[in-house]
């Protein structure tokens, strides 16, 4: 969701906007290809998550595999337009509590976690059948 410098994580091109940021240099033609480059990156980051965490499927059926990428694509755009319309733009200190109070000591206790059972699961002996 922050790769893509949409709201509400788009900082740097928030200090700046008086009209609409950046993009009043541009004309028709220029700001139209702008903005297609900017949704082409939102789908390309929704896609990329699909493809290596939602699993879309085995590729023996092509079909299949196709339609379930795209409805998995399109439930995570629709949750990424949801959650830019539904927040307001991060304050800088307030973006830094949030990652450094909240994301990170999520982050390290889940690397833990993952980290830490397989090592409880060693312990544990096979089942017999």
């Amino acid at each position: 969701l922050a790769e893509t410098n949409r709201a509400p994580f788009d900082l740097t091109e928030g200090e700046s906007e008086l009209v609409s940021g950046f993009n009043v240099e541009y004309a028709a033609g220029p700001f139209a290809l702008f903005f297609l480059a900017e949704y082409a990156n939102i789908l390309l980051m929704n896609t990329l998550t699909c493809i290596l965490f939602l699993n879309p499927g085995i590729l023996q059926n092509p079909e299949s595999f196709s339609l379930n990428l795209m409805a998995k694509t399109t439930i995570l755009s629709i949750g990424f337009l949801w959650v830019r319309a539904s927040y307001p733009r991060f304050r800088y200190d307030q973006l830094m509590h949030l990652l450094w109070k909240q994301f990170l000591p999520i982050t390290l206790a889940l690397c833990l976690w993952h980290t830490s059972f397989p090592i409880f699961l060693s312990g544990i002996p096979p089942m017999s059948t």
